[in-house]
């Protein structure tokens, strides 16, 4: 579908696009693609203008995995300012909830915060029958018509092909605040990066720390296929403006020798580019299984001290932006009890990450 002919079917105002609210009020649907709503997290948006991870026609050949998995729109938010009253949201994804050990909501909902950055509060998620492709669902009704900021986080696994906003026929709409700059945290990894398996799209963990920074976050995680290629490294460092490139690839890695080849070329081929922007390399934490299987922890120290050497190495050498974290305390105390499967976190798994790493990142972003 051309992006006209897209534009008209979710944001022209007829009477195919109007709906009623939980209490009767008619609602105005809006296209989020369109001023004064600002689409966040998608590094190659006002390129494509599609709710896609990485470019369409990337510019280096990716794994047909990857390809797929840039579809999921984990980290994609849409802010803006309204008066508002009340808030719908209908979607249209590329396709049903299909994940046994991860929510629906998570999965292929979007979920709502409300307040300026460091202050937003959680208001709501899309709830709604996981067996459909299509959704319309009435995320608040508020009896005060103040203006609030609203940060709406797109679907962690799933694909979205249209979003429509349900707003109030005589509300304000206003683009929210500017951020204080305009360089964007970029992270590389997982399924875990990429937000598996959390209950909602606001408790993974870029997302966490995405409120605690007024600027923008780019996720990057493909489930199981955030293997350090070389042309990932290529692609990421066309991104323009970065702040600090955080590598958290590590548990996607088949083997220690794997990522002993894949980790320097990476950190060499963005600093081809980016000499001076910050590096910061995570260390996987400890999964479950280890207590069955020691070999796994054999094989996480081994990778743990190849890490450190490296980075040690590097700076020896002259790379003084170049950081790295050891991941082995990021779940914190009883970490086991914070996995869904052992390997990825909940809600509260993700929460500890981001405290663990809110102050490193503050540190090297100099906040």
């Amino acid at each position: 579908m051309s992006e006209d002919r897209q534009s008209m079917n979710v944001g022209r105002l007829d009477e195919h696009m109007k709906a009623h609210s939980l209490s009767g009020i008619p609602l105005q649907w809006h296209n989020p693609k369109q001023s004064p709503f600002e689409i966040n997290g998608f590094a190659w948006f006002e390129e494509d203008r599609t709710f896609r991870r990485l470019p369409k026609q990337p510019n280096f050949e990716v794994t047909e995995a990857v390809d797929v998995l840039a579809n999921c729109t984990a980290g994609g938010q849409i802010r803006f300012r309204t008066s508002s009253r009340q808030l719908a949201l209908k979607v249209k994804l590329q396709g049903k909830a299909n994940m046994f050990h991860m929510p629906a909501t998570g999965q292929c909902g979007f979920d709502c915060y409300i307040g300026e950055p460091g202050e937003q509060q959680f208001v709501g998620v899309t709830k709604y029958d996981h067996t459909q492709e299509e959704y319309e669902v009435t995320l608040f009704e508020r009896q005060n018509g103040e203006p609030v900021l609203i940060t709406l986080n797109f679907p962690l696994y799933q694909g979205v092909k249209e979003v429509a906003i349900g707003l109030d026929p005589d509300a304000v709409i206003q683009p929210p605040s500017p951020y204080t700059t305009s360089k964007k945290v970029i992270f590389y990894g997982t399924s875990i990066l990429q937000g598996g398996c959390a209950s909602r799209p606001g408790m993974a963990y870029p997302n966490i720390l995405s409120r605690r920074f007024n600027q923008e976050f780019i996720n990057l995680g493909f489930s199981g296929n955030g293997k350090g290629e070389a042309n990932m490294a290529r692609l990421i460092r066309e991104i323009k403006d970065p702040a600090c490139l955080v590598l958290d690839y590590e548990p996607n890695c088949v083997s220690t020798a794997l990522y002993k080849e894949t980790l320097p070329r990476f950190i060499q081929l963005y600093r081809e580019y980016h000499r001076d922007i910050p590096i910061l390399v995570v260390s996987k934490y400890p999964y479950a299984y280890e207590i069955v299987n020691p070999i796994l922890r054999e094989e996480r120290l081994e990778r743990l001290s190849f890490q450190k050497q490296l980075i040690q190495q590097l700076q020896k050498a002259g790379d003084q932006r170049l950081y790295f974290y050891d991941g082995t305390d990021l779940l914190g105390e009883n970490n086991h009890e914070k996995t869904v499967d052992g390997s990825h976190a909940t809600d509260l798994g993700f929460m500890c990450v981001a405290e663990k790493l809110t102050p490193i990142l503050k540190g090297i972003l100099c906040i």
